[in-house]
């Protein structure tokens, strides 16, 4: 990635308990934007097949959070320790810039699924985010094997989620919802 992370983004990692404060507490002011439509919009939605229970996903979320969290500090420390312009230097600089990537399609796709209503947005972010994950997974595990321990159970939920917001799309509209979406940009 041909971009420079602004030092904040390698200073707040660098403090475990910020590192894995800051996506809990962006998890949790996001989670605060589906109370209105869990109660209303959301149950009035056909779903797919396997979909968990409701007290599935603060728990899994909540999970996930503090993991990326973690690998956060765990790549910005090998990025301090590592020689400039070593490999693992590139490696792991390349990881935490998919890392901040990955939190921002994360916390973007609540606020488009749930806060706007609308299964198209969300598919739009989900997709790139389970394929900015992945990426991250792999660049992350060239840099500490260890962290794919937390990355792969969060590829595999996305993919999950995934699964679970096509699915809601399709059986709610499809495509119907893409031509309205376009018929609202148009008027924009």
């Amino acid at each position: 990635m041909s971009f420079t992370l602004p030092p904040i983004l390698l200073q707040l990692p660098r403090n475990p308990a910020v590192a894995i404060g800051l996506p809990l507490v962006l998890g949790m002011a996001d989670g605060q934007l589906t109370k209105s439509s869990l109660k209303s919009w959301y149950p009035s939605l056909q779903k797919p097949p396997g979909q968990p229970p409701r007290w599935a996903f603060p728990v899994v979320w909540t999970t996930l959070y503090a993991g990326m969290g973690l690998a956060s500090h765990v790549l910005v420390k090998a990025l301090d320790t590592a020689v400039i312009g070593s490999t693992t230097s590139r490696l792991a600089m390349s990881a935490l810039k998919l890392y901040w990537v990955q939190l921002a399609l994360n916390m973007a796709w609540t606020p488009l699924f749930f806060g706007l209503r609308n299964p198209t947005l969300g598919l739009v972010d989900i997709l790139p985010l389970t394929a900015t994950t992945i990426a991250l997974t792999a660049k992350a595990a060239q840099v500490d094997r260890r962290l794919s321990l937390i990355f792969v159970p969060y590829c595999a939920w996305l993919s999950y989620a995934s699964y679970l917001n096509a699915g809601i799309w399709w059986l709610n509209g499809g495509q119907a919802n893409v031509d309205k979406a376009k018929r609202e940009l148009r008027k924009d």
